[in-house]
Parts: C-alpha cells; sequence; structure tokens
C-alpha cells in the first residue's frame, strides 16, 4: 500500500507554496507524524528547507528526467515509513516542459501530471491579494481544466481581513471546493533570494532553521491539518525503486571511496546519487571544498552544482583540496562534475584561482540558462559511450571560455535547431552544464 500524499500547487509561481508546503511538513512532524518531502522537478533549493521541516531527505519526482514509469516506484522508495508525503509543485498547476506532452494530455514534468502518477489529490494555494468573488471563476477552472487531477481543497493566502476571508470562503463554496485553510498577509514571511531562486538552506544555517520553524507555525495556526491529513491518498501499484544493482551487473572491485563535494558551495545534488553509489559498494564521503581536504584515501570525485561564484575567494583559499583534486585528475581518477563543479576544475572563476584541471575560465554573466536538454554523448567516458543519449537540465547564470579546442561531452539541439556543444571530456575527467 502506497503512502498516503497529498500535491500543493499552486495558479502560479509567487503564490507562497514553498512557504505552505514547507510548513505543512513541519506542522505534521510537529504534530506527530512522519512526514516524507518531495519537490516536482529539477530543484535543489526547496528541498532543502523541505529536509530541516520534515527530518529527511527531500525528493523530487520528475518524469522528464527519468520517465514516467519510475515515478511510482521512486514514491514508494522515497515514502517508506512514512505516516504522510507532501509533494510540493513546481511554477503553476498544469505548467511542464513546453511542447512535450504526456499521454494523459497534462504538460510533461508538470505538478498536474505528477499529481496524476501518483493518484494523489491536489490542494492548490492562491494568493488572494487583489481578488475576492473572482476566486470563484478561478477555482472553477482548475477544478474543471483537467478532471484526471483532483482538486480537493484551497489555502487562501495573503488575506487582508476578516472581511476579505468572509467574502473568499463564500466564493470558494460557490465553486464546491473546500477551504482548508486561509493564512493572513500580515503573517507572509520573506525568505532571502538571489538569481537563481531562494538563498539555500545550508547556506542560511541557523536562520534557515528559524525561517522553517517560522513557516511551521505559520501553518498550524491557520491551516486544518487533520483536514489535511483526512484527503490525503495515493494510489501507486508499483514496487519500490532500489538502489541495489541487478544481480548480473559487476559489482566495484575492492575498496572504493568516492568523495562528494558538500556544503555551501556545492549543495545541489540528488539523494539517489548518494545512495546508488553506496548500493554499488563505493564509501561515499561527503566533504566541503570551502575548508576541507579529500578525504583519506579518496579514489574517486564528485561535484555536484550549487553556487561556487557566491564563494570564489574562500573556494580559491583552499589551496591544499584543489592541488588534491588537480592530483586525482592527473592520475585519470574517475571524476564527475555538474554546473558548479565545472566551473571549479577550470583555471579560475571571475579570477579567483580554482583547480586548473580543465583549461579556461568561468565568469558569472546576465544571462540565465535555463531548460531540460535532449542531449547525446559525443566522447567515450568514465560515465558514458560515444552515442549514449540522456535527458539533463541546465540552470546558471554562468559562462566558460576554453582555452584551445577540448573534447565536447554532449551535443544537442537549441533554439531553432542550432547544434550546442556543452561541457568536456579529458581523461577520467566528466564535466559539464
Amino acid at each position: 500500500m502506497s503512502t498516503p500524499a497529498v500535491v500543493i500547487a499552486a495558479p502560479s509561481s509567487g503564490s507562497g507554496k514553498t512557504t505552505v508546503a514547507t510548513g505543512l511538513m513541519g506542522a505534521l512532524r510537529q504534530a506527530g507524524r512522519t512526514v516524507a518531502p518531495f519537490k516536482v522537478g529539477p530543484d535543489f533549493i526547496d528541498p532543502g528547507y523541505h529536509a530541516l521541516a520534515a527530518g529527511r531527505p527531500g525528493r523530487n519526482p520528475d518524469p522528464v528526467l527519468v520517465g514516467e514509469p519510475l515515478i511510482g516506484p521512486l514514491f514508494r522508495h522515497g515514502s517508506d515509513d512514512a505516516d504522510i508525503a507532501v509533494v510540493e509543485g513546481v511554477m503553476g498547476l498544469f505548467d511542464g516542459r513546453i511542447s512535450d506532452v504526456a499521454a494523459d494530455g497534462a504538460a510533461r514534468g508538470s505538478t498536474a501530471h505528477v499529481a496524476s502518477l501518483l493518484g494523489a489529490p491536489v490542494i492548490l494555494v492562491v494568493d488572494a491579494r487583489g481578488q475576492s468573488h473572482s476566486v470563484a471563476a478561478l477555482l472553477h477552472g482548475f477544478a474543471t481544466f483537467d478532471r484526471g487531477v483532483r482538486l480537493a481543497g484551497v489555502i487562501l493566502n495573503r488575506v487582508g481581513s476578516a472581511r476579505h476571508d468572509a467574502v473568499l470562503r463564500q466564493a470558494c463554496e460557490q465553486a464546491g471546493v473546500t477551504v482548508l485553510g486561509s493564512i493572513p498577509r500580515a503573517e507572509e514571511l520573506a525568505v532571502p533570494s538571489r538569481h537563481l531562486g531562494l538563498v539555500t538552506a545550508v547556506e542560511h544555517g541557523r536562520r534557515a532553521g528559524a525561517a522553517v520553524e517560522a513557516m511551521t507555525g505559520l501553518v498550524a495556526r491557520h491551516v486544518d491539518l487533520e483536514a489535511v491529513a483526512s484527503i490525503a491518498m495515493s494510489h501507486v501499484p508499483d514496487e519500490p525503486w532500489t538502489p541495489e544493482l541487478p544481480e548480473h551487473t559487476e559489482r566495484v572491485g575492492g575498496p572504493v571511496t568516492v568523495a562528494l563535494a558538500a556544503g555551501k558551495a556545492f549543495s545541489f545534488g540528488y539523494t539517489e546519487h548518494g545512495e546508488l553509489l553506496r548500493a554499488a559498494g563505493a564509501q561515499v564521503v561527503d566533504f566541503d571544498p570551502l575548508c576541507d581536504p579529500l578525504p583519506p584515501g579518496a579514489t574517486a570525485l564528485v561535484l555536484p552544482g550549487g553556487f561556487p561564484e557566491e564563494f570564489g575567494t574562500e573556494l580559491s583559499a583552499n589551496e591544499l583540496v584543489r592541488a588534491q583534486i588537480g592530483g586525482l585528475a592527473a592520475r585519470g581518477a574517475p571524476i564527475h562534475a555538474e554546473c558548479a563543479g565545472l566551473t571549479y576544475l577550470v583555471d579560475d572563476l571571475d579570477g579567483h584561482p580554482m583547480c586548473g584541471v580543465l583549461a579556461g575560465s568561468a565568469s558569472f554573466t546576465d544571462t540565465l540558462t535555463l531548460g531540460y536538454r535532449d542531449a547525446v554523448a559525443v566522447a567515450d567516458s568514465p560515465l558514458h559511450a560515444v552515442g549514449d543519449r540522456v535527458v539533463g537540465h541546465e540552470f546558471h547564470r554562468t559562462a566558460v571560455r576554453y582555452a584551445g579546442n577540448p573534447q565536447q561531452a554532449w551535443r544537442y539541439r537549441g533554439r531553432a535547431g542550432r547544434t550546442i556543444e556543452d561541457g568536456v571530456v579529458q581523461g577520467g575527467v566528466h564535466a559539464g552544464y
């Protein structure tokens, strides 16, 4: 039997669903329930706050990246032994990958798509500022647009007064949608943000914990937790996903230590990545390139995404680990670097000396590069063979200027059919956005 779940969605971004979802996770946990946190899409920032609220890792159900058949098993794996799962949506309820429609008609990767795959009800968070009875029309539209998605209730956010609340509730009743909570405007929370979204929880430190506590208290005061729990459900007949490799797969021979960069500069990673490495027989050891050396005996390295451009001075100052990474690369050890990891491996980042493994310079820009990519590997590497096809995601405001003509890692089609090459394969290094 799959864990009961609710999906927290909104008509559009900026409605307050992160505050509500995070607060709901914390409030349900505070009330004695074990909560499994999820965030639709390739988002690493919100799950950091979710993990603080729920006390267990946040996970990302993303049918664009992993395919529809894995969503159920990954959900079962991530919600094992939980009393309830809370799934925060992405953008607006029906917003997904442009021009990519799933079999059920929902935009692929949308909150609606994931809700339908899980068989879970949707709670819509509506920003009530500047509207009153029009909420009835909005709710009617969202409730009837896709009959495969069940709108089970609404949480009114940023409500201006008791009179405003009464009018909104009357409108919701007319639309036939149950009000599960009403959050006053005066108690709106502000979480620091930057060019790629919220400041990560690991960077925010104690203030992140305080922000999560405030969100928890806000939802506990103004949302009917018992009503939310009573509508939670899911229908996932699949067996749970497991990181264990198939029996016929060759496992790691001998002791292997994989160093996994973490901390404030490298906080973007999927929980399943470490689980897969451990299941393959590796010892995975986290380290912080801002202040730590490589773990003793490290024979491979993973550099995930993050915000190294915010910590150029500190990263550069740790000369020991930069030299150790250079030595690891020179020995041909497997090194996998994504986005931030790529900018850490080049000669310099905004003028700050980096690892010098790849010849080139990285810099912060005003241009946001964002979107899913259907890419093909154009070089053999420890990760891929030529011709391997993958779906990935880019999300950055940095750019790399390479010295010379390094062997590219990926090729994909951009806008107007333009061919784009990305990343570098060099020895055991596989790096790219």
